[in-house]
């Protein structure tokens, strides 16, 4: 039987560290909106549908100008987000009726491609999960509140994450349904830490790409800028 994949695609963020009027996700990237190119991945791949989670208000605007123009027609709802990132999160996966495995992606990561979306489909599917993420490059310090090293972990133990983080359907709806139920907010920052929190569950993680970077500051737009021209 053939399993039913989603993605949900976030694209809720004021981008308030990129100083500008224009949240990071709409921004100009080779004459595109950033949030397209990630669209645009799930749209090619062997993923089913897509749910675009917008800024309050942004809606109309994603469904014309972004979707509708670029053809984009796995794009079969579009929601808007909440207050923090676990509720925008949240109420996309309130969407996913029907859905065997759940794909989170931020849409200010425009580097995504087959290759990672594959590799995530194999793993997601032997483990239940699958986070993309890479070994670190630089040493890490682990510090205390005056910035006094306390220790330095192993950089083969230590992995940056990325999205997409993918999770069979009925794990990653119960996390999110007890974190509600618990009001445990406090720390949560990706929706790996929520299954872990939750349901005690080991996360997967497999290796995406150094360049799946998240466009956040002024810096990185102008680091895509350069890997735009590498890559595309």
């Amino acid at each position: 039987m053939m399993k039913k994949h989603v993605a949900i695609v976030l694209a809720a963020g004021t981008g308030s560290r990129m100083k500008s009027d224009i949240p990071k996700q709409y921004l100009n990237l080779r004459g595109k909106p950033v949030l397209y190119y990630s669209l645009k991945a799930f749209e090619e791949s062997f993923v089913d549908e897509i749910i675009l989670v917008t800024g309050e208000g942004w809606q109309e605007y994603c469904r014309s100008e972004i979707a509708e123009r670029y053809q984009l027609k796995k794009v079969k709802k579009i929601v808007a987000g909440g207050a923090e990132r676990y509720d925008s999160v949240y109420r996309a996966l309130c969407e996913t009726d029907g859905a065997d495995y759940v794909y989170i992606h931020d849409g200010a990561r425009p580097f995504l491609n087959g290759q990672i979306l594959e590799n995530a489909r194999r793993t997601v599917e032997q483990f239940g999960t699958a986070v993309a993420g890479m070994p670190v490059k630089d040493t890490i310090k682990i510090v205390d509140e005056d910035q006094f090293v306390k220790d330095t972990p192993p950089r083969s133990r230590v992995w940056q994450i990325q999205t997409p983080q993918v999770f069979s359907r009925d794990l990653i709806i119960s996390a999110y349904r007890k974190l509600y139920e618990a009001e445990a907010f406090e720390g949560i920052t990706d929706d790996a830490m929520v299954v872990e929190k939750m349901e005690g569950t080991p996360v997967k993680l497999f290796e995406a790409s150094y360049q799946n970077i998240k466009i956040t500051t002024p810096e990185d737009l102008a680091a895509a800028e350069i890997w735009d021209q590498m890559s595309f």
